[in-house]
């Protein structure tokens, strides 16, 4: 058992979170039971999320895509009430990092899938993406590899150079980085979500695209980050697969 607030400073402090300003509040959303014997973490927020997780005894949920963003209404609609109703009935806390744990070295979404296809960091790409090389790999090589760690098919415009060396990694909805990457010499973007341009993009800019799905590509850092902090903590942890095919 570990205390709540305990868990969440150490997990600002590990993610950086002063460092990724945006639209989501980082850390701590909503204030369940003071002390955490089980940590569930799943993708984005839902009420199917929270009622399973609840179920389960969760005292902490973790979530890449958490409750509030900037960008939505300030209105507690059918959607936001069912959702805090399922986590005030668990009484459990909400803690939820989007940027901060898409970029991180190591526990991050970029690094995770990386780390699952055999692609070795070589620095920063972007906003929060990463820099990697997978020396000599054909295309279609490359998408078995992400199919395999991903458990889906991605789309892949295969529109760049014969074998793939440098390989651009920005998960969730980063297709529009795809001209960043052309003109930054990689020879392909791996994301989760494209845009309606990245076709005629990477046949006139001569580069890959592929795209995993934006749920399928974020799976990763959620766990890591879990596993990370019940073994600090000396907690449990669990993830829970709410199926998105986006």
């Amino acid at each position: 058992m570990a205390r709540r607030d305990e868990i969440v400073a150490y997990a600002n402090a590990l993610l950086e979170v002063e460092r990724w300003p945006e639209f989501a509040p980082p850390g701590l959303q909503v204030v369940g039971n003071d002390e955490v014997t089980l940590l569930v973490c799943g993708v984005s927020s839902s009420r199917e999320l929270f009622e399973r997780a609840g179920a389960e005894g969760a005292d902490m949920i973790l979530v890449h895509h958490g409750l509030f963003w900037r960008n939505e209404p300030l209105l507690i609609d059918a959607r936001q009430r069912g959702r805090l109703e399922a986590l005030f009935d668990a009484k459990a806390s909400l803690v939820a990092y989007h940027l901060a744990l898409d970029a991180h070295t190591t526990l991050g979404n970029s690094a995770q899938l990386a780390a699952r296809i055999g692609a070795t960091p070589d620095g920063s790409f972007g906003g929060v993406g990463l820099a990697t090389t997978v020396p000599g790999v054909t295309v279609s090589e490359l998408a078995r590899r992400v199919a395999a760690a991903t458990e889906r098919d991605p789309l892949v415009f295969a529109h760049g150079p014969n074998r793939i060396d440098r390989l651009a990694i920005s998960t969730g909805a980063a297709g529009y980085d795809l001209i960043r990457a052309a003109h930054e010499g990689f020879d392909a973007l791996l994301t989760g979500e494209p845009e309606e341009p990245n076709l005629a993009t990477a046949r006139e800019l001569g580069i890959h695209l592929i795209a995993a799905g934006h749920h399928a590509t974020e799976r990763f850092g959620v766990q890591a980050l879990a596993a990370h902090l019940a073994e600090t903590f000396s907690i449990e942890w669990r993830y829970l697969e709410v199926d998105n095919p986006v």
